[in-house]
């Protein structure tokens, strides 16, 4: 474990996660969050008040970089809590600002485009075994790239789940785990967040609060995203053997075939 207090009051302990680089270090009357070389992007991500403030930065012996951010004594939010007015306007907040979209370009982070996502989407569909609701999905996001096209792009979180945003105990809400941030058409996030979070018929109510209207543009965009980054979750399932985790994203993928008969 590496040496970051003056003093040995501080007992520090896995913080879980799938990476294993988050910490909690705690003494008699203070936590305080801690993770090994997070990216640069995390001091703005504080500034514009979107994750717990940022405390300090040390670099290691070794070139590692610890960050070390408040503990918020509060909760992560249920699916239910998806629905909220927080969440939308949390997010347009996030899809508004430039400083981000600054830092995250700084950091080398080409925008990504639906080209892009299909040259990706085709290696992994070549090393795959691809049956008909998998060759249904790539014949749709092909057909329909063209029409996807939007240049406000922004930056997006990209794996907006509900574990990952957090309210304390003030009731002031954050999004946090941004290590899969990307920049790209808001409409990548918003449709994870409507498909997996909100009834359809609450669809047009809930981008309101967000501030946007649900355009027949829109709901192509949000679909053909759905669609891509579903794929790309099922394939990085099957590369890595979690064939159970897999099978939920084909399931999925499945329905959203069926969504394209309907609308498209």
């Amino acid at each position: 474990m590496f040496q970051l207090f003056d003093n040995e009051d501080w007992v520090i302990s896995s913080a879980g996660g799938v990476t294993g680089e988050a910490y909690l270090a705690q003494s008699s009357d203070r936590k305080i969050f801690l993770k090994r070389n997070s990216s640069p992007f995390l001091a703005v991500l504080s500034a514009e008040g979107i994750v717990p403030k940022l405390l300090w930065t040390k670099r290691l012996e070794n070139g590692d970089v610890i960050t070390a951010q408040e503990w918020l004594n509060g909760r992560e939010l249920k699916a239910v809590d998806m629905k909220s007015t927080q969440v939308a306007h949390l997010l347009k907040k996030i899809h508004s600002s430039e400083p981000l979209v600054f830092m995250l370009s700084r950091l080398g982070n080409a925008p990504v485009t639906p080209p892009s996502i299909l040259g990706e989407l085709e290696e992994c569909y070549a090393k795959h075994r691809a049956h008909a609701g998998i060759r249904e999905a790539m014949n749709f996001l092909k057909t329909n790239a063209k029409n996807v096209n939007y240049s406000g792009k922004v930056v997006c979180h990209s794996d907006i789940n509900h574990n990952n945003w957090l309210m304390d105990n003030n009731g002031y809400l954050y999004l946090v785990d941004w290590d899969q941030a990307i920049i790209a058409d808001p409409a990548l996030d918003l449709g994870l967040v409507l498909y997996w979070y909100i009834d359809e018929a609450h669809w047009a109510e809930w981008l309101a609060q967000y501030g946007w209207p649900l355009t027949a543009d829109l709901r192509l965009r949000m679909h053909w995203y759905m669609l891509s980054q579903t794929l790309m979750f099922m394939f990085w399932h099957w590369d890595r053997g979690q064939y159970k985790q897999a099978k939920l994203y084909e399931t999925d993928l499945l329905r959203l075939n069926r969504f394209s008969h309907k609308y498209f």
